[in-house]
């Protein structure tokens, strides 16, 4: 699996550029559109041909990059995979009760995090040290939750809730709990 950062930095360059055509076709058609006299008028042609080069674009990129995302295979193949290590987590009354103290993973092992929720929807997020994330899922009362992640490189990471469950959710960290190496 690729590193999540390089795919986060390939596709804001990518974006960022599209987001900057579109802004194009918006400043050139706001200057035709408030210029006075005869040279107001806005040359269809050429103004279909843009949309329909930054259709043909955004279509193409949203292509290209659908097959970056590092996670797409084991989501799409996912009943045909098992896991390296399976973690039964529990949530209640803002807290998470987790398996051990610590979680160790080897590197590139298939993590399945079991998360279920007793009282609220919450949030179960994996953080890096400089606060990044790596993934998420929302845990829901009642539903099967799980999050089956490969990591690509040794770390250490938090666990955080990801969804608003009340005031007292902003305390719900757990520093430095997965340890892969």
């Amino acid at each position: 699996m690729v590193d999540t950062q390089v795919v986060l930095n390939g596709q804001t360059i990518a974006y960022t550029a599209y987001t900057l055509a579109i802004i194009s076709l918006m400043v050139w058609f706001s200057v035709i559109v408030t210029k006075k006299g005869k040279s107001s008028k806005v040359s269809t042609g050429l103004f279909y041909t843009w949309v329909g080069f930054l259709v043909v674009l955004g279509v193409s990129l949203h292509i290209a990059t659908a097959h970056t995302i590092p996670w797409k295979p084991l989501d799409l193949h996912r009943a045909d995979i098992k896991a390296d290590k399976v973690f039964d987590i529990s949530v209640e009354n803002h807290t998470f009760h987790l398996p051990a103290d610590t979680l160790y993973i080897d590197v590139n092992d298939l993590a399945l995090f079991k998360v279920t929720s007793n009282d609220l929807t919450y949030g179960f997020g994996l953080f890096a040290r400089d606060n990044s994330m790596l993934c998420q899922m929302q845990v829901v009362p009642g539903h099967m939750n799980d999050l089956l992640w490969q990591f690509v490189k040794p770390g250490i990471y938090t666990i955080r809730s990801t969804e608003y469950s009340g005031p007292l959710g902003i305390q719900m960290i757990e520093k430095d709990v997965v340890v892969v190496r």
